[in-house]
């Protein structure tokens, strides 16, 4: 059998979670998927899908044969890059992962950019403030803030992002303007859930290091529930002042307690551990580095 196509093949389907979804993007017949799957299995040996009649997915061992399945690729494309076949040619399809309200507000403006500059590059982009399994939902390269604890992944720290004490101007007409860290114990705070610390916010100012536990009637996992919760004057929250470029603008939403700094929270590039990037996983890492570093913020 052709090993490099049925892993390609096989890639797909995983990806996708779908033969027929598979069958739509390629010349192959859905029949043709399934029987070449099927030998894929007899070929190692094991079973590499759990199939039913609403879903497919992965088993222990198909998991385990993705990893190296997408090693072997990987290696093949830079095997061909290295003796010419491809003439460093970034092509193919990333799928990139990001939190949502960044990707919306800060990276998907810019994509273009990107796109312009390889154009037989394409991006599968994922919103997503919930941390991704890389290697199950087939994703090339995820975006993290906070430490990376998991050794299976190789990490890059591309940037950091500062937190800010934001509130609208009809919150703060309805309830005062907390002038002190300590002040905001007496305020309706909006947490952010998969914030580093949620409920304990650090501050470093005049008075030294605080922490300072907050609380409040609505808490989210999603950055973009807390954005329009501020917008709308619910409450207080500790988010990047990007959130809120053009309410800030217009004086919407105001920052507090400037003379408080929150510490900057690394932000990673991550993914599956491997000896080598594909070219165009390399072309979008550098492409990210490039518009995001230090700050997270794209340049001007």
């Amino acid at each position: 059998m052709d090993l490099i196509a049925a892993f390609r093949v096989f890639i797909r389907v995983a990806e996708s979670g779908s033969f027929s979804a598979v069958a739509r993007e390629t010349t192959l017949s859905q029949p043709a998927i399934s029987r070449q799957i099927a030998a894929l299995e007899d070929h190692v040996g094991a079973r590499l899908f759990h199939r039913t009649t609403r879903s497919l997915t992965l088993t222990d061992d198909g998991q385990d044969l993705l990893i190296h399945a997408k090693r072997v690729l990987d290696a093949l494309a830079e095997a061909e890059q290295a003796v010419g076949h491809r003439r460093g040619r970034v092509a193919g399809q990333v799928r990139l992962s990001v939190p949502a309200t960044w990707g919306r507000l800060q990276l998907a403006p810019r994509l273009g950019k990107l796109l312009a500059a390889y154009p037989d590059l394409s991006i599968d982009l994922l919103l997503n403030d919930a941390p991704a399994d890389l290697v199950a939902e087939g994703i090339d390269l995820a975006l993290r803030a906070g430490e990376i604890t998991d050794g299976s992944l190789v990490a890059r720290r591309i940037s950091s992002v500062s937190r800010y004490v934001v509130a609208s101007t009809a919150y703060l007409a309805a309830h005062g303007t907390p002038q002190t860290p300590q002040d905001l114990v007496a305020h309706q705070c909006l947490i952010f859930s998969r914030a580093v610390s949620p409920q304990v916010w650090h501050f470093t100012g005049p008075e030294g290091e605080l922490e300072i536990a907050v609380g409040g009637r609505l808490r989210s996992d999603s950055g973009e529930a807390i954005r329009e919760a501020v917008i709308d004057g619910y409450g207080i929250a500790l988010l990047p002042d990007w959130y809120f470029r053009d309410e800030i603008k217009s004086g919407q939403v105001r920052l507090l307690l400037e003379n408080w700094q929150n510490p900057p929270t690394p932000v990673y590039a991550i993914y599956p551990s491997r000896r080598h990037l594909s070219p165009r996983v390399r072309a979008l890492l550098d492409f990210l580095i490039a518009e995001f570093g230090v700050n997270g913020v794209a340049h001007k």
